[in-house]
């Protein structure tokens, strides 16, 4: 493939394997421009949903908005909340 890119692209091997696996110029850009030291690292500092109480559960799962959630049990509220 051309460098038709520009200049831009710190990694243009990164970049040209994700153009060619069909990512989008704009994704293949950002992914080869990443900090490599402080892309990988974790988010957050909350601990697993599973170590948390059901009522700690319904607090952040009315935070967001889960429809239903004082019927649900630990494990619904769980599901729930990773797959808001």
């Amino acid at each position: 493939m051309a460098n038709d890119h520009g200049s831009s692209v710190k990694d243009e091997e990164t970049y040209e394997a994700l153009r060619d696996d069909g990512a989008s110029k704009e994704k293949a850009a950002r992914i080869a421009n990443a900090d490599r030291t402080s892309s990988g690292r974790k988010g957050g500092k909350a601990g697993a949903y599973d170590d948390w109480t059901k009522q700690d559960l319904q607090k952040r799962a009315a935070e967001i908005g889960v429809d239903g959630r004082s019927k649900m049990s630990k494990g619904e509220l769980i599901n729930a909340l990773r797959n808001h």
